[in-house]
């Protein structure tokens, strides 16, 4: 039996007969480095953490010495977790910080990996005095250069819907810098130990999935300075050092990669070649961890080159550094145009359809050519390239690579999450961008088509007569009333939408004024003609329109 720990790895023999990649660098060594003169500090040790992050350090580690004959990386990650501490306590800790990565490859092939560069694995509680205090010694440090963040776009939220400051960040702000309770009231305090030890230089990294995400951290940040400034707990001067961003950057970023909560084929390939205690927990926060983590292969970091005091050779793990522009562009690519509205158009029709894993979509022949014709035929001709992603390149990988890949158990269901919140950014960009060019809103038909078919999934019936339950949707109640009296059968008039169809807020532009919401309501009518009739809509609206892209 193998352990996944320090003493549990000396047995390399054994791991490496079973197809696993140790780390080949001296890891007590590493760790000894790591604690004593700390570089990369990473707040949220969930599994995009373990899969990406900490696999580009290990990657870096193994690499040892760059061309130029310095030192790629000599020092790993410190990993914080300030919302669930359970992960650490069950999972880090227990295996003396080392995971497993498995790599889900499209094929059906499995890579299996050991993560051993996290030199140090801390809980961001302060009313734990041992590990509050380790974090502020560690933020005094001249040595650090870079504090990284995936702690999900709600991590950064420090006001209402209405702008007004939540209750838990007002207390921090009265009750002063020493014991802040809320995940960034915590973070701010630690900068203020760094502005205390000197006004030390650091990057303050967000790479959340979330647009302008380095805004929203400093955002956030300065919530706490001005707040504390204004109770008497901080002078100016620290304001100035968090706006300084020749002292403390809050770079862009943009990243992409898909880790789906431990699997359980792939704890039991793990059991089967005898490695031990890997069993996925449910926290009592409903967090799924496990000793190991499972992703798909492909995965893009892009980061804006900002680091006052320097930074890891990152690039050498195939980190893209580029300007604020470049990842703002890389950012519109990716969320209007190459993924995210292939994404919810497969998750619109798997509903209506009866599929739940969206690699079963990419079996079926029509939702191929639908997506093809979202991404190649209509959005490709008005995305901004932005020079360090080839937009067809990244688009051939989502369409024949990733969206196909059997082994990442994403389901239509989940993607349909908040479909209100996404259709704007995800199509109506695409619109705004065709008319800013001056071409012809008349040559969109698959755009117009997914609009119908959200409609279409607002009623809740599948192309089979059958109910099925919708994804949550903080609009959900606010859009089904204007569906909810239609029947399978009937057809309707654009007078009857026109309300929904004008809201800019929903689909990016008013539909009646672009001229777009007759063939909108066109198509939904396809769609409510009988059963079967959103299957026959979707043969016909592909078979019409595809020949473009020969």
């Amino acid at each position: 039996m193998m352990q996944l720990n320090e003493n549990g790895l000396k047995n390399r023999a054994e791991w490496e007969k079973k197809g696993y990649d140790i780390p080949k660098y001296d890891r007590l060594e590493m760790v000894k480095k790591t604690r004593e003169n700390p570089r990369w500090v990473h707040f949220g040790a969930g599994n995009i953490f373990r899969a990406f992050h900490a696999d580009i350090a290990n990657k870096l580690l193994d690499e040892g010495m760059s061309d130029s004959g310095i030192t790629a990386i000599d020092r790993g990650i410190t990993v914080v977790e300030g919302y669930d501490y359970e992960i650490i306590e069950k999972k880090y800790r227990s295996h003396d910080d080392y995971t497993i990565l498995v790599v889900l490859k499209a094929d059906g092939s499995v890579d299996k990996k050991i993560i051993g560069s996290i030199g140090e694995s801390i809980i961001l509680d302060s009313n734990r005095d041992d590990e509050f205090n380790r974090l502020k010694e560690i933020f005094k440090k001249d040595s650090l250069q870079l504090a990284t963040f995936t702690i999900t776009e709600k991590g950064y939220s420090v006001t209402d819907e209405k702008g007004i400051v939540l209750p838990e960040i007002k207390s921090d702000l009265d009750k002063g810098v020493t014991r802040p309770q809320s995940y960034i009231g915590k973070v701010a305090a630690l900068l203020y130990e760094r502005y205390e030890a000197g006004k030390k230089p650091i990057a303050m990294v967000s790479t959340d999935n979330c647009s302008h995400n380095g805004e929203k951290l400093h955002s956030a940040i300065e919530c706490f300075a001005l707040g504390w400034l204004e109770n008497g707990y901080v002078d100016r001067g620290f304001c100035d050092y968090i706006n300084n961003n020749k002292m403390v950057s809050f770079p862009w970023t943009v990243i992409d990669k898909i880790t789906p909560r431990p699997d359980a084929s792939v704890e039991a390939l793990l059991k089967s070649d005898g490695v031990e205690n890997i069993e996925s927990v449910v926290t009592s926060k409903n967090t799924y961890v496990a000793s190991f983590v499972n992703a798909e292969e492909t995965g893009y970091l892009v980061v804006e080159d900002s680091f006052p005091n320097g930074r890891p050779e990152l690039e050498k793990g195939g980190v893209i550094f580029s300007d604020r522009q470049t990842v703002d562009k890389v950012e519109k690519m990716k969320v209007c145009t190459c993924l995210n509205p292939l994404h919810t158009a497969l998750a619109i029709f798997g509903c209506i359809l009866g599929y739940e894993k969206i690699s079963d979509e990419m079996k079926d022949n029509e939702l191929i050519k639908l997506i093809e014709g979202i991404g190649y035929k209509e959005g490709l001709p008005v995305v901004a390239n932005p020079g360090v992603i080839n937009p067809l390149e990244f688009i051939d990988t989502v369409v024949k690579v990733r969206l196909p890949n059997p082994f990442l158990p994403d389901t239509p269901q989940r993607i349909a999450t908040d479909t209100s919140q996404k259709l704007a950014i995800r199509f109506g960009e695409t619109i705004k961008n065709y008319q800013k060019e001056g071409l012809s809103l008349k040559n969109l038909k698959f755009i117009p088509f997914v609009y119908a078919g959200w409609l279409r999934y607002l009623m809740g019936i599948g192309d089979n007569g059958k109910t099925f339950e919708l994804s949550p949707d903080p609009l959900l109640e606010a859009v089904r009333v204007y569906v909810k009296d239609i029947k399978i059968g009937d057809r309707v008039s654009s007078d009857s939408l026109l309300e929904l169809l004008s809201n800019k807020s929903i689909f990016g532009v008013d539909l009646h004024e672009v001229g777009m919401a007759d063939k909108v309501v066109s198509y939904f009518n396809d769609m409510i003609a009988g059963e079967g009739a959103v299957r026959k809509a979707l043969m016909k609206v592909v078979g019409q329109h595809m020949e473009h892209l020969q």
